[in-house]
């Protein structure tokens, strides 16, 4: 049923760039803390770099647990299933990083994707793979896909640059745990 891969070859590429929404998965350092997945999503967002590191496109948002998590310790797994066509679940595990704006990788890690960001992009999530492996997906559901919604984009239109990083700093400073995210050091 499920298999490793050496590496994310052309069909790999493929699957997970076809999917609508993934899911992140990541966990403070040590046994105390909460774990977190999160749904990422919209066309576009996910670039495959080469056959060992994959980025998406992180905005502005309700927490930052995953940037908070990433610079604790750097792991993450990243999810993809098939919510159409033939069952199957990717998960990608690795080391990742957020290269912030104004980062020296930044621009070219936003060269890699193949559109304008919208407004409140809060960085880019860089994932070095370790481990690729597939599974049947058997469980998961069939549904069908209508569309990216344009809410978040909507509201990040609505603010200046300064209310952004003012939310940023507010309301993603920390993580629910306390580690920080996008507060000053």
């Amino acid at each position: 049923m499920g298999k490793i891969y050496d590496s994310i070859d052309g069909r790999l590429r493929a699957f997970l760039l076809e999917q609508p929404v993934f899911f992140v998965a990541t966990a403070p350092s040590g046994a105390g803390g909460h774990v977190n997945v999160s749904p990422k999503g919209g066309s576009g967002c996910l670039a495959v770099l080469d056959e060992r590191r994959v980025a998406y496109l992180d905005y502005t948002g309700s927490g930052a647990e995953t940037i908070a998590h990433l610079r604790d310790n750097g792991r993450i797994t990243v999810m993809a299933c098939a919510f159409h066509g033939p069952p199957k679940i990717v998960r990608l595990h690795g080391r990742g990083r957020a290269v912030l704006p104004g980062d020296d990788d930044f621009d070219g890690l936003l060269a890699a994707f193949d559109l304008e960001p919208a407004r409140g992009l809060r960085a880019i999530v860089e994932v070095d793979v370790e481990r690729i492996s597939d599974s049947c997906g058997y469980q998961v559901p069939l549904m069908t896909y209508e569309g990216d919604r344009d809410l978040l984009e909507r509201w990040a239109d609505r603010k200046s640059d300064e209310d952004l990083a003012e939310y940023r700093r507010t309301r993603n400073g920390h993580s629910i745990d306390g580690l920080p995210a996008f507060a000053p050091q």
